[in-house]
């Protein structure tokens, strides 16, 4: 008799769980709920604020609450701010091309030529140790190495290669570029290093076995399987030069300008619903530019 009790509260303890069990869709669903309330609130939620702000009216007196398209005809209907654009994009395009230039060439080295891990990590390690500073300390660094009477005109000079200081080095778009590509390389280096040290090095080995030169195999082999993590380095890039203004402003000397800049500038004039709009704007070129480079490069392989 106990046992036939027992095995009736069992039964009947199986099916009040089989009652309250929780379909499968929707435990994925409340899983993701925690994580869809923090981008909503600390993410969407500002955007979709910088998109109402961005319809309103205003004046030096305050804010006024209506929905009016007159910001957006001011932004797209100046040719300074076309003008803006197009100096923004030419910053973004220089950087982006130096910094994978250069990123795929300091990642390759690291991923290939250096055979112990434990190397890889030290050498890693030493590129990301200015990146502990501030930007700004590492971006004003460059003023007393480009300056007038900087280290490089000094020297310069003291070899007697040139007669007088080279005044482009500094307050230029050529120290702004140079600053960039300080400041954000790391960003290029670091995807790139992880997808290269993914690859299967029996690659190398069946492609010189099949007659290929060393060029043909970076060329056929590497940067094929290496253009994900190029491509994630590259949003990285261009969304971080299109957002910059303080680098722009200060290694230009105010004589170059940038969208973020100028966005920088009307809120400091607290025009604020101009500053949104040019910042909607802003968002959709960069979306435009990540989802082009999307499309050219599948990135999923990578995550």
């Amino acid at each position: 008799m106990a046992t036939i009790a027992s095995s009736e509260t069992d039964q009947a303890t199986a099916k009040s769980g089989r009652s309250f069990r929780v379909p499968l869709g929707l435990v994925s669903y409340l899983q993701a709920t925690p994580l869809f309330l923090i981008l909503g609130f600390f993410f969407l939620l500002p955007i979709a604020m910088i998109g109402v702000v961005s319809f309103w009216d205003y004046d030096f007196a305050g804010l006024y609450p209506a929905f009016l398209t007159t910001n957006y005809t001011d932004t797209l209907g100046s040719w300074v701010t076309w003008k803006t654009y197009l100096n923004t994009l030419k910053f973004t395009v220089i950087v982006w091309g130096l910094t994978l230039f250069i990123g795929f060439w300091v990642a390759y080295f690291l991923a290939f030529h250096i055979r112990r891990t434990s190397t890889q990590m030290i050498l890693f390690l030493v590129c990301t140790v200015p990146f502990m500073t501030s930007n700004i300390i590492r971006m004003i660094s460059w003023i007393p190495v480009l300056g007038r009477n900087g280290l490089v005109n000094s020297t310069l000079i003291e070899l007697g290669l040139i007669p007088k200081p080279i005044e482009w080095l500094l307050y230029s778009d050529f120290a702004v570029v140079l600053a960039m590509v300080h400041l954000y390389t790391l960003f290029m280096v670091t995807p790139i290093f992880n997808t290269l040290m993914r690859i299967d090095r029996s690659l190398f080995e069946a492609a010189r076995d099949a007659g290929a030169s060393g060029w043909q195999v970076l060329w056929n082999v590497v940067i094929p399987l290496a253009k994900p993590g190029m491509a994630i380095g590259s949003i990285f890039v261009v969304t971080l030069v299109m957002a910059d203004f303080s680098t722009v402003q200060v290694m230009s000397g105010g004589q170059s300008a940038s969208i973020a800049l100028m966005m920088k500038n009307q809120m400091s004039l607290l025009q604020y619903p101009a500053a949104a709009a040019n910042a909607v704007v802003l968002l959709v070129v960069v979306l435009l530019m990540v989802a082009a480079i999307l499309r050219i490069v599948d990135i999923r392989k990578e995550l």
